[in-house]
């Protein structure tokens, strides 16, 4: 048998190049392993496990950072996106999932927990400094202030 070294198809022997990525040569077993790739039946089957979720991408690359950052193996999907979704949960924002590997759920549950304290923060002193900033202007423009 024969493999693409981009997708990981399998190819039957006189096959020469990937039928799905353009101009990939084919190759066989033992040189998928000597460039240390998998093959078809050797993929990854870890579970992944949902450890958290974001109400928006900004936020879900941010969770997908951090977490890859301590070399925690993630992916994020969106949920919940679709006219119907809208129309049967009541939720017209879409949110996306941040998965794992079982192994890692604990360790990333608690760094979501802590991204998600410090945002919470930040969004409360930016609101703060808001309102702050709102009083400042309606002070300086009400009348009989001098200016």
């Amino acid at each position: 048998m024969k493999y693409c070294v981009e997708c990981g198809s399998e190819y039957q022997d006189h096959v020469t190049q990937c039928a799905d990525c353009s101009e990939i040569q084919l190759v066989d077993a033992a040189e998928m392993r000597r460039r240390g790739l998998p093959l078809p039946h050797e993929r990854d089957t870890r579970e992944f496990i949902r450890v958290g979720t974001a109400e928006d991408p900004l936020t879900a690359e941010e969770f997908v950072r951090l977490l890859e950052a301590e070399h925690i193996p993630v992916f994020s999907r969106a949920r919940r996106a679709g006219t119907v979704d809208v129309l049967t949960t009541g939720n017209p924002h879409p949110w996306w999932e941040i998965l794992v590997p079982e192994e890692f759920t604990q360790k990333a549950s608690e760094l979501i927990a802590q991204s998600k304290a410090k945002m919470d923060a930040s969004a409360d002193e930016n609101a703060q400094a808001a309102e702050d900033e709102e009083l400042e202007n309606e002070q300086a423009s009400a009348p009989g202030t001098a200016s």
